[in-house]
């Protein structure tokens, strides 16, 4: 007996009348037609079951502030950053756990089940990250919360800061970040890239740095990255967030540094909504939207996973935490409109993100966690194009929240009176 069968599925690789169980918090079988008795069925009636989002790129410390102190006029980055700062010093723990624990109540609602935050480690209180600590450990039973030592005021930039990226990494954060293009001088860049990459292999750690985030064609800290990661034997642990010079720089240049990329088995964050909205603010027009090269990564074999990085604080006075919102951007942006592109763009925001944060256990196959999102869509292609209601989230084999199926009622006469959204694609042989 099992605790769970979900019966016809249809799974993110497109097979479809799939049964998947569940025993003791794994999931134990996947196939069709399983007639073993369950302590709860669920009829998934050909719709789409998903493993659960993942969020390789988030600054949790900062989410839900909107308008403290005050609102980003600009809508620039580094009037972002100011407000920052200027809200930084008034930063308590209490309130930062409470925004915290409210944005993983949304992220759990959209299936959201684990997300990497970046921490700022600027402030030598590091009230940011004792925060970030206890959420971790609060939401440990319905999210994996990954922490990241950010210095978002620059590593060298700012007197104090290595020593409170090395207290962050003793106090439990387990990632080391960097921000190469904001420190003082490309030279000052590039000597960071090489420390923070030393002091994750002495401790045997990740590294996720915001690396070349600018309009810039000249910021090239990604390509020092790649090679300080094939020094230090990080092959496989290391992620560039961004990377949004890319789209500016030429072409030939960019022709060698993906080959360099893909041999330091590097992966790439893009955060579609932010930089779309940051970017090009110095153009008039042609404007530059600033997304990085998805698709010529993605050729090139390098894991593209993408981040919703920002939810209503003073970067980005927008932001659902639903990462189908950001796969739907990343679709338009870099025009990746057929069937398999969608595909491709799902798995960046399930399966891709869940490898470049290293999750143990994640997927639909037999000995995975039971961790499951049952979509009101057919497919991937329709999820991304509907961003459906998530009808039931399933941690561990539990429901831990559910959304009502999304109908419409209509009086029009001759007509159908109720519609349902996942029912009106055109099917389509693939």
């Amino acid at each position: 007996m099992f605790d769970l069968v979900i019966k016809n599925a249809t799974l993110p690789d497109g097979r479809t009348g799939v049964d998947v169980a569940v025993q003791d918090e794994r999931i134990a079988a996947v196939e069709p037609g399983i007639t073993a008795e369950a302590g709860q069925t669920i009829d998934a009636d050909g719709l789409l079951l998903s493993p659960p989002f993942v969020d390789p790129h988030f600054h949790m410390d900062a989410t839900l502030s909107l308008g403290l102190p005050r609102m980003n006029v600009s809508g620039t980055l580094l009037e972002g950053i100011a407000l920052w700062g200027e809200l930084r010093p008034t930063l308590t723990t209490e309130a930062l756990i409470d925004r915290a624990l409210r944005y993983c109540d949304l992220a759990v609602s959209k299936g959201l089940l684990a997300v990497r935050s970046h921490v700022d480690v600027s402030d030598p209180r590091l009230v940011t990250v004792e925060a970030m600590l206890e959420v971790r450990d609060r939401v440990a039973p319905y999210l994996d919360l990954q922490l990241v030592a950010f210095p978002q005021d620059g590593y060298y930039r700012k007197t104090g800061v290595e020593e409170a990226l090395s207290r962050a990494l003793d106090m439990g954060v387990e990632i080391v970040g960097g921000i190469p293009h904001f420190e003082r001088t490309m030279e000052d860049g590039a000597r960071s890239v090489e420390a923070l990459c030393r002091i994750a292999a002495d401790r045997g750690l990740m590294v996720d740095m915001h690396c070349d985030e600018t309009d810039d064609p000249m910021s090239r800290h990604v390509e020092t990255l790649a090679a300080q990661t094939v020094r230090f034997g990080l092959q496989g642990r290391v992620a560039g967030s961004h990377l949004t010079s890319m789209h500016s720089m030429d072409n030939y240049y960019v022709s060698k540094l993906l080959p360099l990329m893909a041999e330091a088995q590097m992966a790439a964050i893009p955060n579609p909504l932010i930089n779309m909205m940051l970017q090009g603010r110095h153009d008039t027009y042609p404007k530059r939207r600033g997304l990085t090269r998805i698709p010529q990564m993605m050729e090139m074999g390098i894991p593209v996973g993408l981040g919703q990085d920002c939810v209503m604080d003073p970067w980005y006075s927008m932001g659902t935490g639903d990462l189908l919102d950001v796969a739907h951007m990343a679709v338009h942006a870099t025009q990746l409109g057929s069937i398999e592109d969608k595909r491709a763009m799902f798995d960046a925001v399930t399966v891709n993100s869940a490898r470049i944060m290293g999750l143990e256990g994640y997927g639909l196959d037999v000995g995975c966690h039971a961790d499951m999102v049952l979509l009101q869509a057919r497919d991937t292609a329709e999820a991304i194009r509907l961003r459906p209601n998530r009808l039931k989230v399933i941690r561990r084999g539990k429901v831990i929240a559910e959304t009502p199926v999304e109908r419409s009622r209509l009086s029009l006469q001759g007509r159908p009176e109720v519609l349902n959204p996942a029912s009106y694609a055109p099917r389509i042989a693939v």
